[in-house]
């Protein structure tokens, strides 16, 4: 969902930048990016690891919150490019479909409604509904077991070395949409295709 679906994880940044800052720390925009399609209590970890045991988690939570629901209630949350008319020739052809988050249910709901597309996703898997996150396989798999299908015949969308790793250790066939470049060439390696944007994608569909 996040940075794929989504235009989130710009808006996360912002907030977690401006609730360092306030609290005497800086965030450089290769820390943020490091956090992509990581679970939250992955990101504290990280967050703890770098500035140490003096740092505030508990007020720097408390900002990102604030911080983040102003923005998002000013500007809204984006959907990226592609989106739609990928989802559009998905359902033409009947292809069952879901989104696969490791996201918390109650942030991933709220972040669908406020991109206005709260009933597209008829099946939803979040971090609540497994074990482990990614990149860790469960989401995947859980993914393939609600959409009755085996996870070798599954194709997975990432835009995060977190999400390629876990649809690896799935069975998956994964594609990367990486949201900067340069990317990771150990993300390159995992996955089984590389590609620009979502429409990119809807591209290599036609003959």
């Amino acid at each position: 969902m996040d940075g794929l679906v989504l235009d989130t994880e710009t808006t996360y940044f912002a907030a977690w930048q401006q609730a360092a800052k306030a609290i005497g720390y800086t965030l450089s925009e290769p820390f943020c990016l490091s956090l992509s399609g990581l679970h939250y209590k992955e990101i504290e970890l990280k967050l703890m690891t770098l500035f140490e045991s003096d740092f505030d988690l508990q007020a720097f939570n408390h900002l990102s919150g604030i911080f983040w629901r102003e923005h998002v209630n000013a500007h809204g949350i984006k959907i990226k490019h592609g989106f739609t008319q990928l989802l559009k020739f998905i359902v033409q052809q009947q292809i069952p479909y879901c989104l696969a988050t490791n996201s918390r249910a109650i942030n991933a709901y709220e972040c669908l409604e406020l991109a206005g597309i709260k009933d597209v996703f008829s099946t939803i898997i979040t971090r609540d509904d497994v074990q482990q996150g990614k990149p860790e396989p469960d989401i995947f798999l859980k993914a393939a077991e609600m959409l009755q299908a085996p996870i070798s015949q599954c194709l997975v969308l990432e835009d995060s070395h977190a999400g390629i790793v876990a649809a690896s250790r799935a069975g998956a066939f994964s594609v990367f949409i990486p949201p900067i470049f340069p990317v990771d060439p150990l993300t390159v390696e995992l996955c089984n295709l590389k590609i620009n944007n979502l429409a990119c994608l809807l591209e290599l569909t036609k003959p």
